[in-house]
């Protein structure tokens, strides 16, 4: 930091000479004659203000090196502003003026400081130096202080007539400037009419276009049955004739038949795509949703697209499943139709390797993948694949039948669905197609049978009343706790609530605060107001993070959505527990058995209770309550089967989640009967520890066990 020059201030001609010098310094820092006056004007309101209200000060310049700053302070000691926050917000109305003096100077300034205490005010100015100002050496700030210094004051007479001739030439610059604003507003005027005249134009020819499109759609969609009726007729015709119901052909009819045959069956696929893109075009396909699982899918299609390969052919098809993804809620006629697509192309364009079909869950989607090790496609191929007829030539291409419409209404379709289709590939490396379609489907309006509230209660499992608008999430939730010894009630609004609760008692209340049209905040002081319901505990699950809140206003627990099993189940356990004592029972013949089982549940804060056989464990799981069992299948006298059974026909032990822990081998219908009656089934036939530990956890957690302190 430089100073070029300092200014006490005394008299009234000392303000003139603040102007005088703001702009003699200016001049020689390389300012331009805009600049020059919008800093003098600046300098000389400042140090009027300290003239008028504090009775004088000093006025310093000062030049900062990096970057170049021209920096001007104006300091004084009189008794402050006392209402500097009401100046600077612009709501102060002075009648000398004094607040309009310094908001106008800020707006002058590149930065601007001001500090006012009862012992003084101090206001900093700057004003960043131009571009093209050049880097001041020490003797050259050394001359520009001789040279600003050794002038003598001008007379304030002579400075008014300089002030008057800065201001022509700003109202002569500002003349010129709204004349200039005035031509290119007439030429934006001319523009834009010619705008709106094309737009007009392309509107009359879009809605001309759209009304062509929807009559051909209309036409398409409308004459399904004539266009089918008379294929079919051919079909039925040709395959008759080919049969010799009625009587034996040449070998040249038969030859012209199988041709007929051919083309019929070309010309019928071609219809059949062509009808359906045109229906779902028309908005007369129509979504029916229904819960199915993944893996039913997939075998349906295993089933049904083995046929497509060739006897012999160096291509196999292979579905991976997963036990781990939810159940769909959507059309899965159309999901199968998208995916037959999918996989039939794939066949058709892979000599060589495998078609693979994937499917695992994103999120709220379920993503269905078809991958190949077939020809590829090029960058430039893979979004016009999507279009209507499009067929891209290749070698294979000559080889195979196609319409070029089965990628267009697969994405369709899927868009239907709420979802989207997507391809990578790579030439000569494969492709990989998928269809990511949601959970639930979006538009659904009415809960499925499995999540219709209060269907029938389980006695055996505690119910959770869910307060949640959004389906997807319900199916979530429903997911999370199948297996588990909780059973879901799921409700859309407030008013469903309130009935479910007058009809059973949950365990607890799981509540989504951004319920859409109504209040969970008020809903979640209500319960906790009421004698009736203020026991319940309330786990509050939303996408915000309002936890202090809800606690304050009573919540017993709080997640963030999205909301995975194990810190579902662990909060529902702690808020259901309570901390009372944990039991764990097993219920073993093996000593060794049992003794592992410890070792993997020595963290775990819980008492366990040990039985050597059923008899036992019937007699210890009677008196002692534990809240879980761990049970063997195979023991002497009394086999795992047998006390299972007793446990859920005697009202006492009814309620206590069992999980079955066992070496034994078990059919689909045996393992389907016990999980009906058990939390888990767990085979001890685990290849590591650290395995077997994770799935006991896992069992822990649905039984209902706090699985840490």
């Amino acid at each position: 930091m430089t100073t070029l020059f300092t200014l006490e201030i005394h008299y009234e001609q000392d303000v003139v000479q603040a102007r005088q010098r703001t702009r003699e310094l200016a001049e020689q820092l390389g300012f331009d004659g805009q600049d020059q006056a919008r800093l003098a004007t600046a300098v000389s309101e400042i140090a009027r203000n300290a003239f008028q209200y504090a009775q004088g000060g000093t006025v310093q310049f000062d030049l900062e090196e990096s970057p170049q700053t021209f920096l001007i302070q104006v300091q004084d000691q009189g008794g402050g502003i006392p209402h500097l926050s009401e100046v600077l917000d612009g709501r102060y109305q002075s009648s000398t003026g004094m607040g309009l003096g310094i908001t106008g100077t800020r707006r002058l300034m590149d930065a601007f400081e001001i500090e006012s205490t009862e012992q003084g005010t101090t206001v900093r100015l700057s004003k960043a130096l131009p571009k093209r100002s050049p880097i001041f050496t020490d003797l050259q700030l050394q001359q520009i202080r001789e040279t600003v210094g050794g002038r003598s004051p001008q007379n304030p007479y002579d400075e008014i007539q300089r002030q008057n001739q800065e201001l022509l030439r700003a109202m002569a610059d500002l003349r010129k400037r709204e004349e200039e604003l005035t031509y290119l507003n007439r030429e934006l005027e001319d523009t834009n009419r010619g705008v709106i005249a094309l737009y007009a134009e392309l509107d009359e020819k879009a809605s001309s276009l759209q009304q062509a499109n929807e009559l051909k759609t209309r036409f398409l969609s409308n004459m399904s049955h004539e266009f089918r009726t008379p294929l079919n007729s051919i079909l039925s015709l040709s395959r008759m004739l080919l049969t010799r119901m009625d009587g034996d052909l040449s070998l040249e009819q038969e030859k012209q038949v199988t041709f007929i045959q051919k083309a019929a069956d070309g010309l019928s696929e071609l219809v059949n795509d062509l009808l359906d893109l045109a229906k779902v075009e028309a908005g007369k396909t129509e979504v029916n949703p229904s819960s199915f699982e993944v893996s039913d899918l997939f075998a349906t299609l295993r089933g049904m697209l083995r046929p497509l390969l060739v006897q012999g052919s160096s291509v196999s098809l292979v579905f991976d499943e997963s036990d781990d993804l939810p159940s769909l809620y959507s059309d899965e006629g159309k999901i199968a139709q998208i995916l037959r697509n999918f996989i039939s192309n794939a066949l058709k364009f892979t000599e060589q390797g495998e078609v693979r079909v994937t499917a695992e869950q994103v999120g709220q989607m379920i993503q269905l993948s078809v991958s190949d090790t077939g020809i590829g496609i090029t960058p430039a191929n893979q979004e016009r694949i999507f279009e209507d007829f499009v067929q891209i030539e290749s070698e294979l291409q000559k080889q195979v039948k196609g319409t070029g419409l089965g990628l267009p209404i697969s994405s369709k379709l899927a868009e239907l669905m709420g979802g989207s289709v997507s391809v990578q590939s790579e030439l000569g490396q494969g492709s990989t197609f998928s269809v990511s379609i949601p959970i639930v489907y979006p538009k659904v309006t009415e809960l499925p049978d499995s999540l219709q509230p209060i269907t029938s209660l389980n006695p055996a499992r505690l119910p959770i009343l869910a307060i949640e608008d959004h389906i997807e999430t319900l199916f979530i939730y429903e997911k999370h706790l199948q297996a588990s010894r909780y059973q879901l009630i799921a409700t859309r609004t407030l008013a469903q609530a309130r009935q479910a609760l007058e009809q059973l008692q949950p365990a607890v209340i799981v509540l989504d605060i951004l319920l859409e049209g109504q209040n969970g905040w008020t809903f979640l002081r209500e319960l906790k107001s009421d004698e009736a319901t203020r026991h319940i505990p309330v786990l509050v699950i939303t996408v915000v993070d309002n936890e202090k809140q809800a606690i304050a206003l009573g919540a017993e627990g709080f997640l963030i959505k999205p909301v995975d099993r194990l810190p579902l189940l662990t909060k529902l356990n702690t808020l259901v527990s309570q901390g009372k004592a944990q039991k764990l029972l097993l219920i073993d013949d093996d000593p060794t058995y049992r003794y592992v089982v410890k070792q993997l549940l020595t963290n775990i804060p819980l008492q366990l209770l040990e039985a050597a056989s059923g008899r036992e464990g019937l007699a210890v799981a009677e008196n002692e309550q534990p809240t879980a069992i761990l049970l063997d299948l195979e023991m002497p006298e009394l086999s795992g089967f047998e006390a299972l059974e007793q446990l859920r026909h005697n009202p006492v032990t009814q309620s206590i989640p069992v999980i079955i822990h066992s070496s034994t081998q078990l059919d689909l219908e045996t393992r389907s009967r016990l999980a009906q009656q058990g939390v888990a089934i767990l085979s001890k036939e685990k290849t590591s520890q650290a395995e077997a530990a994770s799935h006991l956890r896992e069992a822990l957690a649905k039984a209902g066990l706090v699985l840490d302190a």
